[in-house]
């Protein structure tokens, strides 16, 4: 407790940094960074650990910025700490190619945990970069060797609590008992709409509450920074709970528009400007200013910092001699590399293995290499025994007082909860040394999309396990039945879809999810069998696409994945039994992102020139026009029935996949066929 003018002046420099910002930008939201200046200058000064010269040391304060668009106080906060980020960082806010973009994102800023900015999606990272932390104490603390220990600290706002991701997440929070998240509301009132009284008038205390959570109010958050320091620490004594402060400010304090959404998201005037420099006492004329005896308070605390984790690695080095095999798996993950050889536990099958379903094919690879990749942190979203992601010996993460589970499990009940799952998963994978995965039904992924796309935005490694991947799931009907799903997420940037067709294919998608450090993965995986497919391997399937029937005589190519590739060799063979001369070459695509990132002269080996091409896949043709020359799929919403009655319906049987291989060859008899893999853009791109 106790503080002083030079508090207040580093309070206020924050904020005439974000009114110079904004207005230098001719964009952005300086609202909440003058309202928010107080709390931010306690938690930070006050409170958390972290080294501004080592953003990645492992045991650091982790904090989330959920209302991402108040990004500036973050920016502010980083330079004054001494973060590699500068005054002319800071100068360049929103503009092209800077480190200080629109809404934070952790690729391009140092000491940016994760990228927020769509409402809610920070609060569920920050539940995940939570769990890690219980989970990695687990594994690796021991008596005296309390490694892992840091806090997770969260801004969340009013659009944030109106968002149901944030819903979802402190649900799952107050069950698991995450005594070491602190949530900071800043309860201003005001949305884009402006006051809240038109759109959010629950009892945020309350809800928070009958999730589990500790409350703390503090009601004059403007002007009193020893409750607000108060509030923190009554927080941080509980450690049987996940925390929020119910912090009331005042957006845009000091403005003449403070207490109104013309402040929230729009820069302030040059009048305005000029009359909050002279009330919180910089000279109107001069722009960006920093006082030397800011820079000094923030930069002692940044040196307590680098002491914290100097002292963390004498510790980490007594752990070494004490518990070597635990040590020596800490280091390994924080290299970021996967145990050697872990790749060889991965099953391969010939066509004598049976046919199996390809969820079960991903239950097997787990049961084969979850000893092999401890890091590995599975769950489902109330989906266990559908999606198969749990091993049999697996311990759930838990709470240890429940006698179900406890911190070391590497099992997670997401319960029905999608969204947040995901956007849990993303802080999981930000927090490092953890890889996790998570199951749900293809379909569902919809609900999941915001936080599988700032993932692949993100370049965080996590695994989507997404099951019932087509009309196969049958009687549950068209609700479930995904059709637009794989195009969808095939359009995303940076994400890898997989639909292998076989065991083999199967296997390849894992070792690609798991070899990939900044890319997101979706495995599309059946409810119904599938057979071995003839001359499939793993090394053939990383490739993305490759030929798994060729014929020299071939005058059609059939190109698919998932289940539908079998149904293709069988459409093959009806060709061949009912036209002596259409042969048939069959071409398997588990997944389009691996397939392009091959060189030209292997794909147009696969798609060659002079072949018309007929995709077919149980979906939306969306997206196959770069394959093939026709498509072949279902572009409307499935219907209720037994499987095998539904792909009767829409002529996914060999007769089926026949009548539009004929004719495709007879539309284009006599014409000089290209591949649809040389494209004009193709030098230029």
């Amino acid at each position: 407790m106790g503080y002083s003018e030079k508090d207040w002046l580093a309070i206020n420099t924050i904020r005439t940094l974000a009114v110079d910002a904004t207005f230098h930008a001719k964009s952005g939201h300086p609202g909440a960074p003058m309202g928010m200046a107080p709390a931010a200058h306690v938690l930070f000064n006050r409170f958390m650990s972290f080294n501004p010269k080592n953003p990645h040391w492992v045991n650091r304060d982790r904090f989330v910025l959920s209302n991402g668009h108040a990004c500036m106080l973050q920016y502010a906060l980083l330079h004054l700490f001494g973060y590699n980020l500068s005054m002319a960082d800071l100068r360049n806010f929103r503009q092209l190619h800077s480190i200080t973009p629109g809404h934070p994102e952790s690729h391009e800023t140092p000491g940016i945990e994760v990228t927020t900015g769509p409402l809610g999606q920070g609060f569920a990272n920050a539940v995940g970069l939570a769990i890690a932390q219980a989970h990695l104490a687990g594994v690796f603390n021991k008596p005296g060797y309390n490694l892992i220990n840091n806090r997770t600290f969260c801004f969340f706002g009013d659009g944030c609590a109106m968002e149901g991701i944030a819903s979802e997440a402190a649900s799952l929070a107050g069950h698991l008992k995450l005594g070491n998240l602190v949530c900071l509301y800043d309860d201003n009132k005001i949305s884009i709409d402006g006051d809240i009284k038109c759109t959010f008038t629950e009892d945020v205390r309350k809800r928070f509450e009958s999730y589990g959570w500790h409350v703390e109010v503090v009601p004059d958050g403007d002007t009193n920074l020893d409750a607000i320091e108060a509030a923190i620490q009554k927080c941080l004594d509980v450690t049987d709970k996940p925390s929020v402060i119910k912090v009331a400010t005042t957006i845009g304090f000091g403005s003449k528009l403070q207490g109104t959404a013309g402040v929230h998201g729009n820069p302030l005037t040059k009048d305005d400007v000029e009359q909050v420099k002279k009330r919180f006492g910089f000279d109107p004329a001069q722009k960006f200013v920093i006082p030397q005896q800011v820079y000094d308070l923030y930069r002692q605390h940044a040196d307590e910092g680098v002491a914290r984790e100097q002292e963390w690695n004498a510790t980490l080095a007594r752990y070494a001699e004490a518990y070597p095999a635990e040590h020596a798996e800490l280091t390994r993950r924080m290299e970021g590399k996967l145990a050697e050889g872990w790749e060889n536990g991965l099953p391969s099958y010939t066509v004598e293995d049976g046919a199996i379903a390809s969820r079960k094919l991903s239950e097997t690879v787990l049961e084969k290499i979850h000893k092999l990749v401890p890091e590995l942190l599975s769950g489902s979203a109330d989906l266990t025994s559908s999606n198969n992601t749990r091993w049999k010996d697996a311990v759930d993460f838990q709470p240890p007082e429940y006698g179900i589970g406890d911190w070391s499990g590497r099992y997670l009940r997401y319960g029905v909860r999608e969204h947040a799952m995901a956007a849990i998963m993303n802080g999981l994978a930000a927090y490092g040394l953890i890889i996790p995965l998570g199951g749900g039904f293809l379909n569902f992924t919809s609900y999941a999309a915001g936080a599988i796309r700032l993932a692949a935005l993100s370049r965080l490694r996590v695994i989507h396990i997404a099951t019932h991947d087509s009309i196969a799931l049958g009687q549950d009907g068209p609700t479930h039945q995904p059709i637009e799903a794989l195009a969808h997420f095939r359009a995303l940037p940076n994400c890898m879809v997989w639909r292998p067709a076989d065991g083999n294919e199967t296997s390849a998608a894992y070792l690609a999810a798991l070899g990939c450090k900044e890319t997101p993965s979706i495995l599309a995986l059946t409810r119904q069998n599938l057979p071995q497919l003839p001359g499939s391997s793993i090394a053939k399937a990383l490739k993305g696409g490759y030929v798994v029937l060729e014929n020299s005589q071939a005058v059609i190519t059939l190109v698919s994945t998932g289940s539908e590739v079998s149904l293709c060799l069988q459409a093959a063979a009806e060709l061949e039994k009912q036209q002596k001369s259409l042969a048939a070459r069959v071409v398997s695509i588990p997944c389009f992102e691996a397939f392009d990132a091959q060189e030209e002269s292997y794909r147009l080996q696969v798609l060659p020139d002079g072949v018309p091409i007929l995709s077919v896949e149980a979906a939306s043709t969306m997206g196959w026009d770069r394959y093939a020359h026709q498509q072949f799929g279902i572009n409307r919403f499935g219907a209720s029935g037994p499987a095998e009655e539904l792909f009767r319906m829409f002529e996914l049987t060999p007769e089926g996949v026949a009548k539009r291989a004929v004719a495709t060859v007879s539309f284009y008899e006599g014409a000089t066929v290209l591949s649809p893999i040389r494209r004009a853009f193709a030098q230029v791109l």
